[in-house]
């Protein structure tokens, strides 16, 4: 009891103090940008695996370092694959990845480890991106909805950072991605809220609000639409499942 009531306490420091919801952000953001072989970005929001942030997952100091750097390659890998890679390279990848880091005899080795795995992770991103090259206007247009998912996106707004008419930029989405540019942002919300409903403590009103879908209801209804189960359910099925 006296566990339940000290987690309770802290939980309820952080809702006041959003820092559950600044540090799952960051994370996030992280790991996007390696999805988006975004190296700048990657490099900015880098952390390294001894800081204060991250939880005790070990008694010992190197195996904590371990835990944390394998459980990183399990969320990179999910999400290079989202992002594009050949599913049996970022597993291969992956089995590679961990073996190294099983071999790492000092907590040195695990900090450059981690530094080379992302670096290459991200690197190899790039190079897919590069390979799979929409127009420059649609590219613009998909990192802005991948940015504002949590705001309301217009097709005024995408015509203006486009420099493209409404009508026009429309058709070309819909010819260069093969969906309308409002269902794109519906299975892009969607995508996201599966990530929270599985990697966070957000309530499912919290996560509806967030990712602007406009009422509880409503949420549940397109989710229920694209992945075949209510958010609820989701949950209690998914809920931190590796």
């Amino acid at each position: 009891m006296n566990i339940e009531r000290k987690l309770s306490h802290v939980e309820f420091l952080n809702r006041e103090y959003n820092v559950s919801h600044l540090a799952y952000e960051r994370e996030m953001a992280f790991f996007n940008s390696i999805k988006q072989g975004n190296i700048d970005e990657m490099r900015r929001l880098f952390k390294a695996l001894n800081s204060e942030e991250l939880g005790r997952l070990s008694d010992d100091n190197l195996r904590n370092l371990k835990y944390h750097l394998i459980i990183t390659v399990a969320f990179i890998t999910r999400y290079c694959i989202e992002g594009g890679m050949e599913m049996e390279i970022a597993y291969n990848l992956s089995d590679i990845n961990v073996r190294n880091i099983d071999k790492c005899r000092s907590e040195d080795e695990i900090h450059m480890l981690h530094g080379e795995i992302v670096n290459d992770y991200t690197k190899r991103m790039h190079d897919i991106r590069k390979e799979n090259l929409y127009p420059k206007a649609i590219t613009i247009c998909l990192d802005y909805i991948y940015d504002n998912l949590h705001t309301k996106i217009t097709l005024e707004k995408l015509s203006k950072v486009t420099g493209l008419s409404s009508t026009y930029l429309s058709k070309l989405f819909h010819k260069e991605v093969g969906i309308t540019i409002s269902g794109y942002i519906t299975q892009k919300r969607v995508k996201a809220a599966e990530n929270m409903l599985k990697y966070s403590e957000y309530s499912i009103i919290e996560i509806a609000e967030y990712l602007c879908f406009g009422t509880e209801s409503h949420f549940i209804q397109v989710f229920k639409k694209h992945v075949g189960y209510t958010p609820g359910y989701y949950r209690a099925k998914f809920f931190r499942v590796k």
